[in-house]
């Protein structure tokens, strides 16, 4: 699909990826459908990760999708969309991470609406649309791929359950999410890892390392008290 000579399809075909992290409002349904119908063409095995986010875009009231997109990313979150946040916390590196990405969102005449540079869906727009092939491809390995491996292993068990005991420390109580569709966002940000790192040759980041989120939120949590 990609590569860092893109071309047209390629381009359009990311830009439309990056819709199934977008905040779900009418179409929506249709739009993963469509991204649906494409991986069921080009990559099988990643067709099967996505179908049960897709039925679940397709059969559940719009209001449904997102109350689970709010609980997934904004309100007690499992992870953030926004990569600078989530690599950095709010560490001086992340202000000059922004400042860089909202002069490239410029250059390439990338609309990033009312979401920071770093939020996931802006940055994987600003590749599609952006010129200078060096630093779309600093971008694929230093930002967007070491964010969502991070982002994907926010889901595990171990980490919903600490920050879960974070939230329920400071907050009484938690907004409660069915199991059986809670974690359903892991598996579109898991089609964006696996078809932007196989395109780009970038090999999985196995140095680990712990949460900047999970650190976010207990020190935001300390600042209220």
């Amino acid at each position: 699909m990609m590569s860092e000579q893109m071309n047209d399809t390629n381009r359009s075909d990311l830009l439309r990826l990056a819709t199934l992290v977008d905040y779900p409002i009418k179409g929506f349904s249709a739009a993963v459908n469509g991204i649906q119908l494409l991986l069921n063409e080009k990559y099988p095995v990643l067709a099967s990760v996505l179908r049960p986010f897709t039925y679940f875009a397709s059969t559940a009231p719009i209001d449904e999708m997102q109350e689970l997109y709010v609980r997934t990313f904004e309100v007690q979150a499992v992870t953030t969309l926004d990569l600078g946040y989530l690599l950095f916390g709010d560490d001086y590196k992340r202000a000059e991470l922004l400042v860089n990405l909202n002069r490239e969102h410029s250059l390439a005449g990338n609309d990033c609406g009312t979401e920071l540079a770093d939020h996931l869906p802006n940055v994987i727009r600003l590749v599609a649309r952006m010129q200078d092939d060096p630093v779309r491809r600093h971008l694929v390995e230093k930002l967007i791929c070491p964010g969502l491996q991070k982002m994907i292993s926010e889901f595990e068990p171990f980490a919903l359950e600490k920050k879960n005991e974070v939230y329920k420390r400071h907050h009484q109580t938690l907004i409660e999410v069915p199991g059986e569709y809670g974690t359903l966002y892991q598996r579109p940000l898991i089609i964006l890892l696996e078809l932007i790192r196989e395109e780009f040759g970038v090999q999985p980041d196995e140095s680990g390392g712990s949460s900047h989120f999970l650190h976010s939120i207990n020190t935001e949590m300390n600042l209220e008290e």
